[in-house]
């Protein structure tokens, strides 16, 4: 059955500016079946948001990127079943050992409940005002997940890579999960599959046509059996574009719903919705979560 995320993207305006409301809001998602949260991540945002690679960016530079594993957690002391989630987390722009114990400890304090979506971002200018190399953002990337599967599993541990070398340190807690998934928003390219294969779980597409999500997924099953792993286990998480009917202002979620098979059908296995897309108050966004879950529950 295909999985139902919702993304926590302009939430703040269908709560007034009051994103401090965001956990209850998730709470209500989980008590009514949700099965997915996740946030977007941007540590600065410069100037030159032309240079988005994926057509017009959809913010202005003064919108409030609130900062993922702190939103997370928040969310996992006020929910039980709903997964945590990033669309992406940059995970580049925090050091490796530290970006292993803030997942690992979101693990413990959600009890097993974190699928995290890693990536390396587009902007230049976060790694520059980061102090980080934009060039050797891959390697640091790499080693990067590298270091979180040794210290999730093992202490002391030692790594000597190109951009993070220790010995013989210990870093507690490891996860509630034997792993904590690892979902990818990377562009779709043969090395990034494999990249996906060798750690990870799912992949995050932007492009939401259906014809292309098929051809990618495609590719992407033949890295996880080059990578010695079932193509059964690889799952991908598309976000779902909303549909404005003639004459309306905003989204309709029921025509919306109608056209998202062929997306189910190109391969994905959980489809992303953006509630502040839909609801414009507080009070529409449970009959909007209501909705989604017995529109979930009615597929085969």
């Amino acid at each position: 059955m295909v999985k139902i995320s919702i993304g926590l993207i302009g939430m703040e305006r269908v709560l007034g500016g009051d994103f401090a409301g965001v956990p209850e809001i998730a709470r209500q998602a989980d008590e009514i079946g949700i099965d997915m949260v996740s946030i977007t991540d941007h540590v600065v945002m410069g100037e030159h948001i032309e240079k988005y690679p994926y057509g017009p960016f959809p913010m202005p530079l003064d919108y409030p990127w609130f900062e993922p594993i702190s939103v997370l957690s928040a969310i996992a002391s006020v929910t039980k079943n709903i997964r945590l989630s990033t669309g992406i987390l940059i995970s580049p722009l925090r050091p490796a050992v530290l970006l292993a114990k803030q997942l690992a400890t979101l693990d413990v304090m959600s009890r097993g409940r974190v699928t995290i979506g890693l990536g390396i971002g587009w902007q230049r200018e976060e790694y520059d005002a980061s102090g980080l190399p934009w060039e050797t953002r891959y390697a640091q990337f790499d080693e990067q997940l590298e270091v979180c599967k040794l210290l999730w599993r093992r202490a002391p541990a030692d790594f000597k890579g190109k951009t993070v070398e220790f010995s013989k340190i210990y870093s507690y807690p490891h996860p509630v999960q034997a792993t904590i998934p690892m979902w990818f928003g990377l562009k779709p390219t043969e090395k990034n599959f494999a990249r996906i294969a060798k750690h990870g779980t799912g992949w995050i597409p932007m492009d939401r046509k259906p014809e292309v999500i098929a051809e990618h997924a495609a590719t992407m099953r033949k890295a996880f059996v080059a990578a010695g792993r079932d193509p059964k286990e690889m799952e991908i998480r598309c976000g779902v574009r909303p549909v404005v009917d003639p004459g309306k202002t905003h989204p309709d979620l029921d025509e919306t719903l109608a056209g998202v098979m062929p997306l189910i059908e190109a391969g994905a296995t959980t489809l992303e919705f953006i509630p502040s897309a839909f609801c414009k108050t507080p009070d529409q966004l449970a009959p909007f979560f209501r909705k989604l879950v017995a529109w979930r529950n009615a597929q085969k």
